[in-house]
């Protein structure tokens, strides 16, 4: 693995467990093993080590979205599940508060990694929905685009923890039920019988 490629994953790592303002420099060289004077000369300034981490962590969550949008080996309805159960791994569970730090504090950073993943996710969900209308899960008559947007925004919606604080909304219970929650207004007759199936074992 070369250098910047260590740093940007075990900063990430570090900022995901401790906070984006919480984690200073001096820790992480300490994490890696290397002088803060060599660190900086890899980058700058925290806010440059921050910006390229979060770049480099929204692409590795992009592409592994990819992997499991492109296998097909799930229907549309399990797929959207098992999407969800990938980046919650990715983003260390229910901890919310890197997020709100990433937003709080770098907020240029946060704009950029949220244009990132609306690029995406766009593509992504568009891609989930004409799948499943093919397949006779999800009614014929919705329009891909706007389903594609409605969810983000939904998504984008139930980080905000000034509207569902962690304390009352476990992110993890958050997601699942706003995932129901987009499922049940596109599915078909067909489509809902998967997603009793599944809700019913996330419910366990």
């Amino acid at each position: 693995m070369e250098v910047k490629e260590r740093i940007l994953e075990e900063s990430m790592d570090l900022f995901l467990t401790l906070g984006f303002k919480s984690v200073t420099m001096d820790e992480i060289a300490s994490r890696l093993g290397m002088s803060k004077k060599t660190l900086y000369t890899h980058y700058r300034t925290k806010g440059s080590l921050v910006d390229a981490a979060s770049v480099n962590f929204c692409e590795h969550v992009c592409n592994g979205v990819d992997d499991i949008s492109a296998s097909e080996s799930a229907n549309p309805i399990e797929e959207l599940y098992d999407v969800k159960k990938f980046v919650m791994q990715q983003l260390r569970g229910d901890n919310t508060s890197p997020v709100y730090q990433l937003k709080k504090y770098y907020p240029e950073v946060h704009r950029k990694v949220e244009l990132m993943q609306f690029d995406h996710m766009d593509k992504c969900i568009k891609r989930n929905v004409e799948r499943g209308i093919e397949q006779g899960f999800y009614r014929d008559n919705i329009d891909a685009a706007f389903v594609a947007r409605m969810y983000f925004v939904g998504i984008q919606g139930i980080k905000n923890i000034s509207i569902f604080p962690a304390e009352d909304f476990p992110v993890n219970d958050l997601y699942d039920q706003y995932l129901e929650y987009h499922l049940r207004g596109i599915v078909t007759p067909a489509g809902r019988k998967i997603l009793n199936e599944l809700t019913d074992t996330n419910h366990e």
